[in-house]
């Protein structure tokens, strides 16, 4: 009988272990689980804040925009210099007006020598002759390549001038350069031809004395 009773109670004491170690078992299982949901939980929450990238996504299109202003703005700001290389061409070309006559000077001094004509007559003395039929046309024309000499050499300066007043670190052309001192040279001389002309210093009219 006492035999049997400790052969109970090690079967028993067996079954308590095993209960045990398979409550064990199954905690560690659950305790996995809660762990794996959480993880997936957590991952399941970050993926969100991910999604928030494709805010970033659209700053390509603000780059293309601002890339897009900004070639429109350098475009604008370019200088071309059109204007300037016009400048420098009629400039040099009314300093060579200036020099060898117009159609305007032409004409002035042809209704002068008639004026002169008209305004004397044949018992005029030779001197009033000289100077009324072509004194006047001569200081006429005169005048003309004057006028015509100083607006070669305001244009040509102005147009020297314009990179100072335009936008910085923009060279001139040498082309526009040179053609504008061409127009400035021949307007100086020019003016300074009509001058001594109109005062007579320069082929001046006869003497009749």
């Amino acid at each position: 009988m006492g035999t049997k009773t400790v052969d109970e109670t090690g079967v028993k004491t067996d079954e308590r272990k095993t209960d045990e170690a398979t409550e064990a078992a199954a905690s560690t299982e659950a305790a996995e689980a809660t762990e794996a949901s959480e993880a997936a939980e957590k991952a399941g929450t970050d993926t969100p804040d991910d999604t928030d990238t494709p805010d970033d996504t659209d700053t390509p299109e603000d780059a293309d925009v601002t890339g897009e202003t900004d070639g429109t703005d350098g475009t604008e700001a370019g200088p071309t210099g059109v204007g300037q290389g016009a400048g420098a061409v009629v400039s040099a070309g009314l300093g060579i007006v200036s020099l060898t006559g117009s159609w305007v000077g032409t004409v002035a001094s042809a209704r002068e020598s008639l004026m002169g004509q008209l305004q004397t007559s044949s018992s005029s003395d030779v001197g009033t002759l000289i100077e009324k039929g072509y004194g006047n046309a001569w200081q006429a024309t005169a005048m003309w390549g004057g006028i015509f000499a100083l607006v070669a050499l305001i244009v040509g300066v102005v147009v020297l001038a314009r990179p100072a007043f335009g936008a910085p670190g923009r060279p001139q052309a040498p082309w526009i350069k040179s053609v504008a001192w061409a127009g400035v040279a021949l307007g100086v001389i020019g003016l300074l031809l009509a001058v001594l002309k109109y005062t007579d210093v320069l082929l001046g009219l006869p003497a009749t004395g």
